[in-house]
């Protein structure tokens, strides 16, 4: 995984509440176990017609917002444990997610997958909303290590939560492997013992 510590980024908004995990990768996208390619299909029937045509409503489909912040609504990623939901995103080239509530599932495969979760309120999530939504050039910061998510052009910031061990992992580019490897000695010390 890559090293997360602090991102300047333009958003994509996307209101939609109680988003499930067979919307963000449909079932049917889910033959592979290879991380990779996930992307293309993000939100898939939402984003394409029956006749594989971009939707011009669809937010994806909207040139004025790019970006690594996905700014998602309440209640995000509920559904089934689809760890693929975390890979569709991180593929298209999302690095943080922004929601009032997560589901835990979600939360945690996100996490497991590079992907930072960040629970805001939902007054600062309509407010990073509207920002975007009426200015998509506006940028945001979220720094992991200060734990905090800041509209740049305002300053308007609120803090966020984080597993100290999942922080450490994110910051140090680690999975779960990844970081008892970097601790290896201490587990043959105690080994020892």
């Amino acid at each position: 995984m890559e090293k997360f510590t602090s991102i300047v980024s333009r958003a994509v908004p996307l209101r939609e509440e109680n988003v499930d995990t067979d919307q963000i990768i449909p079932a049917r996208f889910l033959k592979a176990t290879d991380r990779e390619g996930f992307g293309d299909n993000l939100f898939r029937d939402w984003r394409y017609n029956d006749q594989n045509e971009p939707k011009a409503g669809f937010v994806l489909n909207n040139q004025d917002y790019s970006g690594t912040i996905f700014l998602a609504g309440k209640n995000f990623g509920s559904g089934s444990s689809r760890e693929h939901a975390a890979w569709a995103l991180y593929d298209y080239g999302f690095k943080v997610v922004v929601s009032s509530f997560f589901a835990d599932i979600f939360k945690n495969n996100a996490l497991n997958n590079g992907l930072l979760p960040v629970q805001v309120s939902d007054d600062f999530l309509a407010s990073l909303q509207e920002k975007v939504e009426s200015d998509p050039s506006e940028k945001i910061v979220v720094d992991l290590e200060t734990q905090v998510i800041r509209l740049e052009s305002t300053g308007e910031e609120e803090s966020f939560e984080i597993n100290p061990y999942k922080k450490k992992c994110l910051q140090n580019g680690y999975d779960d492997i990844d970081y008892l490897v970097s601790i290896l000695d201490k587990v043959e010390e105690f080994e020892k013992k």
